[in-house]
């Protein structure tokens, strides 16, 4: 079962795999307002759907995404006076649409997987921040380069990255926009691990995953998204909670049973 928009992201689910597509390769899928838009229309579909067991997320061409389109820079040149947000529905904890285009993937209640190649710069690196998961490519550049331009990033990157960097890594990433490779990335926490196909990687492991319980998947999901974020008792309680919805389910008896050759 397929979906497509021709000019901005393409969505194709298989076997309860969902690939989504960032798809403008003649820009090196650079962010533009349709983009966002689109995006945030994919994710909003995968939120309601039941037949996903894992999500990819990936690029066409020769990047994952290069950042923000330059003709949005060209504006920024342009504007004076502070810029004017249009107001938006919230979505989750976010209501700017740059920043909901990150913040859905942590909405769907599937586990995601970022398959990171080429250049994943600024809000490109941010989508990527969102999954859950993040494969490279050993030669791939990533940068939050937004200070480059005279601006911060703005896309949840402040609030994503000290949590897998530390605060002291994530302002030093952050105040520089230096690029790091994939397999730095990796050393510094930025992503999970290098794959010398991240698509392929990702692809497997999804297929791995989405074969588990779904309900018990997106339980690990929501626990593992609370830790950190609400007092321990909160979480602990949470984890009992889980568990005792898991326990005895049809779903689970039905994974016992097939474990135990019955």
């Amino acid at each position: 079962m397929a979906s497509e928009d021709p000019h901005r992201v393409a969505l194709e689910v298989a076997d309860g795999v969902a690939t989504v597509r960032l798809d403008r390769p003649d820009k090196m899928n650079a962010l533009d307002t349709p983009m966002f838009e689109a995006i945030v229309a994919t994710g909003r579909e995968l939120m309601e759907r039941d037949d996903v067991g894992a999500v990819v997320l990936t690029g066409a061409g020769r990047a994952f995404c290069a950042g923000l389109d330059f003709s949005g820079f060209a504006a920024m040149a342009e504007q004076s006076g502070p810029r004017q947000v249009t107001p938006r529905e919230p979505l989750g904890a976010a209501g700017a649409l740059a920043q909901q285009a990150v913040h859905v993937w942590s909405l769907v209640p599937a586990p995601v997987i970022a398959a990171v190649h080429g250049y994943a710069f600024g809000g490109g690196l941010q989508i990527a921040l969102g999954a859950n998961i993040r494969l490279v490519a050993p030669d791939a550049q990533l940068s939050l380069m937004e200070i480059q331009w005279g601006i911060c990033p703005d896309m949840c990157g402040t609030q994503l990255l000290p949590e897998l960097v530390g605060r002291d890594v994530a302002k030093e990433l952050a105040l520089t926009g230096r690029r790091v490779s994939g397999t730095e990335a990796v050393r510094l926490g930025l992503a999970t691990r290098e794959e010398a196909d991240p698509l392929a990687a990702a692809l497997a492991l999804a297929a791995e995953i989405a074969g588990h319980s779904r309900t018990a998947t997106r339980a690990v999901k929501r626990l593992v998204d609370l830790a950190g974020r609400v007092p321990l008792a909160e979480g602990l309680a949470a984890e009992q909670r889980e568990i005792g919805q898991l326990i005895g389910s049809p779903e689970q008896a039905a994974v016992v049973r097939a474990r135990l050759g019955g």
